[in-house]
C-alpha cells in the first residue's frame, strides 16, 4: 500500500456534531483539488488512435485551456492488444499508436501536459483487451516505464474468487493496484471505477467507504452518454441525479466523478453551460471527452471560464448539496475558501423561469449592516443584495453566482434540504411548529418546511424548532419539539449516510421501509446501508 496520511475532514464542515468523519487511513495526496484534462472515451470509444491523443493535446494548448487546468491527457481502453507477450506484458496495438506508449508520453509532456493511461482490473477490459488480473505489479512498473502520471482503472470482467463476495474481491483488486503504484515510486494519480459497479446495491454505499484508502477519484455510476446518442442532456442530468446526494464522500484528493464533460457534442450551449456549472459546484473532475479541435469560440468560452472552473478548483474542497428542488428549479450551494458561496439554480424546464433564492436559503445568518456582492460568472456581472438572489434562466439553462458577504455579515451554516429514500424529502408536516409535529417524507417543493439547519451543536433545525426523536424504543416517532438540548435532538451523521440519534444510537428510519408521499420518519436499529436509511444532508 502506498505510504497512508490520516485523513481529517476539513470540509468547512468541522464544527458540526453531524458531519461523517473517517477514520481509515487515506491514498497519498496527489489531487487536491478535482483532475482535470482530456479523455478520448465519450467522443472516440474505440476508434482511438495516436493521431486523435496528438491532436487533442495539441487543441488543450492552442485554445488555452491548458493553461486553465485542463493539463491531464488520457488514452482510454482500445490502446492494447488481447493477448500479452511471451514475458507477460501488455501489448500496444501498433496499428493504433505506431510509436508506441511511451513515444506518446514524451509527446504529451513535451507539451507540458500530465499523461493518463487506462486498464481494467478484470481479466479483459470492457472492450475486450487484456485486463490487468494477476499481472497488477507487472503493469503498474510497464505504466511507470511509460511515463503516466494517471491511471483509470475500470471494473469489468472480475472473476469470481472464491470465499469472497463481489465487494471484497473488488476491494482486493483495487488495494493490489494502489500497493503496485506505490511501489513504483512515481506519483500516480489513481482513478477507481469500482463504486460504478455496485450501483443500484447496498454494497455501493461500502464501496464508497473505501475507496478513498486507494485512489484519489472514483466514478460512481452510469457513463456519460457517448457519441452519437440522442438525449445527451438527459444523460446529464442522470449523472447529476446520482452524484449531487453524495457529498459526504468528497473533498481535497478524494472525489466524486460523475464523468466526463461532453462540452461541443449533442448539448446546446445553455445544456453545456448546466453541465460546466452544475459539475463544478459537485467540485467534479473536469475531464473532456471531445473533439477539443473542433470546438466552438462559445464552447471553449464555456468550458474555459475561469470564474467557474475557480469555483470547482476551490481548495475548501466541499462538494455542493441541493438546497431546494421543486421539480423545475434546482437549487444549489457550495462553500467557498474565505467565506464565499457558490450557488446555482438549474431549470429543468422547457421554458424561461425567473429562479429565486435567498442568502439566508443558502446558510447565510446576516448581521447588522451585513450585504452581499453577487458575482454572475456566466456574464461578469455584479450586483448587491442585502438577501435576495434572482436570475431568469433559459430552458435546461443555469445560472451561477458567487456571493460574497460584506464584513458586516456573521457567519454561514449549512442549509438545505434533506433528501431521503426515493429521492424524497423531509418534511415537518404541514408547516407546523407546535410541539409534536410529525416529520415525513414527501415529495421535494422547496418550501421552508423542508429547510433544514446544522447549527453546529448536533441538532437539525426547521422553523425555529428541533428534530426530535420521542423514545428510544423501534419505531419511536421523530418529531418536531422546542430546543431543549437533549440527546433526543442530537444526531450523528455517518459517512454511510445514517443520521444516528444520541439517545438511543439508532438510525432515523423512513418507517416501513417505504419511500411514499406522508411516510412517517422515526428511529430503528441501523441496518447494513438499508436504503429507507441513508439521508443527504446540506454543506
Amino acid at each position: 500500500m502506498r505510504p497512508r496520511l490520516l485523513w481529517i475532514v476539513t470540509l468547512l464542515l468541522t464544527a458540526l456534531a453531524v458531519v461523517p468523519t473517517r477514520t481509515a487511513a487515506a491514498a497519498p495526496p496527489l489531487a487536491p483539488t478535482p483532475p482535470m484534462g482530456f479523455n478520448n472515451w465519450a467522443r472516440y470509444e474505440c476508434n482511438v488512435t495516436e493521431a486523435i491523443m496528438v491532436r487533442n493535446a495539441d487543441a488543450l494548448v492552442s485554445t488555452g485551456l491548458a493553461a486553465k487546468g485542463y493539463n491531464t491527457v488520457t488514452v482510454d481502453d482500445c490502446w492494447m492488444t488481447r493477448n500479452r507477450d511471451a514475458s507477460g506484458n501488455l501489448v500496444t496495438d501498433t496499428n493504433r499508436f505506431p510509436r508506441g506508449m511511451r513515444w506518446l508520453g514524451d509527446y504529451i509532456h513535451g507539451k507540458g501536459l500530465k499523461y493518463g493511461i487506462y486498464e481494467d482490473a478484470g481479466t479483459l477490459t470492457c472492450g475486450g483487451l487484456a485486463g490487468s488480473w494477476n499481472h497488477f505489479q507487472q503493469d503498474a512498473n510497464l505504466f511507470a516505464g511509460f511515463g503516466v502520471d494517471y491511471l483509470k482503472l475500470d471494473g469489468c470482467n472480475m472473476p469470481s474468487v472464491a470465499g469472497q463476495t463481489r465487494e471484497q474481491t473488488y476491494r482486493s483488486a483495487y488495494s493490489q493496484m494502489a500497493t503496485a503504484l506505490a511501489n513504483t515510486g512515481r506519483n500516480i494519480v489513481f482513478s477507481e471505477s469500482a463504486p460504478a459497479y455496485f450501483q443500484g446495491s447496498s454494497d455501493w454505499y461500502t464501496v464508497l467507504g473505501w475507496v478513498a484508502q486507494y485512489g484519489q477519484l472514483w466514478r460512481e455510476g452510469f457513463d456519460i452518454a457517448v457519441h452519437g446518442n440522442t438525449n445527451k442532456f438527459n444523460s446529464v442530468l442522470g449523472n447529476y441525479g446520482y452524484n449531487v446526494p453524495l457529498s459526504r464522500y468528497a473533498g481535497p484528493n478524494h472525489w466524486n466523478d460523475p464523468d466526463f464533460l461532453i462540452t461541443g457534442d449533442g448539448l446546446t450551449d445553455d445544456e453545456a453551460r448546466s453541465q460546466m456549472a452544475l459539475w463544478a459546484m459537485m467540485a467534479a473532475p473536469l475531464i473532456l471527452s471531445t473533439d477539443v479541435a473542433a470546438l466552438s469560440s462559445t464552447s471553449i468560452g464555456i468550458v474555459g471560464n475561469t470564474d467557474v472552473i475557480a469555483v470547482d478548483q476551490d481548495p475548501l474542497g466541499v462538494q455542493g448539496s441541493l438546497v431546494a428542488a421543486n421539480g423545475t428549479i434546482d437549487t444549489l450551494a457550495k462553500p467557498l475558501s474565505g467565506g464565499a458561496r457558490a450557488v446555482a439554480m438549474l431549470n429543468r424546464g422547457s421554458t424561461t423561469t425567473t429562479a429565486t433564492t435567498s442568502t439566508a436559503a443558502i446558510g447565510y445568518l446576516g448581521g447588522a449592516g451585513c450585504s452581499f456582492t453577487l458575482k454572475n460568472l456566466w456574464t461578469g456581472a455584479t450586483s448587491s443584495t442585502t438577501g435576495a438572489i434572482s436570475a431568469a434562466v433559459p430552458p435546461h439553462g443555469t445560472a451561477i453566482f458567487r456571493v460574497t458577504p460584506s464584513s458586516g455579515c456573521t457567519a454561514s451554516r449549512p442549509t438545505g434540504q434533506i433528501t431521503g429514500p426515493g429521492g424524497k424529502c423531509v418534511d415537518d408536516s404541514g408547516s407546523s411548529t407546535i410541539d409534536g409535529a410529525q416529520q415525513i417524507l414527501f415529495g421535494c417543493t422547496g418550501n421552508p418546511n423542508q429547510r433544514w439547519t446544522l447549527p453546529g451543536d448536533g441538532t437539525i433545525r426547521t422553523l425555529g424548532k428541533c428534530m426530535t426523536a420521542t423514545g428510544t424504543g423501534d419505531g419511536a416517532l421523530v418529531q418536531l419539539f422546542s430546543c431543549n438540548g437533549s440527546t433526543s435532538q442530537r444526531w450523528t451523521y455517518r459517512l454511510n449516510g445514517n443520521l444516528v440519534n444520541a439517545a438511543s444510537n439508532k438510525c432515523l428510519d423512513a418507517l416501513g421501509g417505504g419511500s411514499a408521499d406522508l411516510t412517517r420518519l422515526g428511529v430503528w436499529p441501523c441496518g447494513n446501508n438499508q436504503a429507507n436509511q441513508i439521508w443527504s444532508l446540506p454543506v
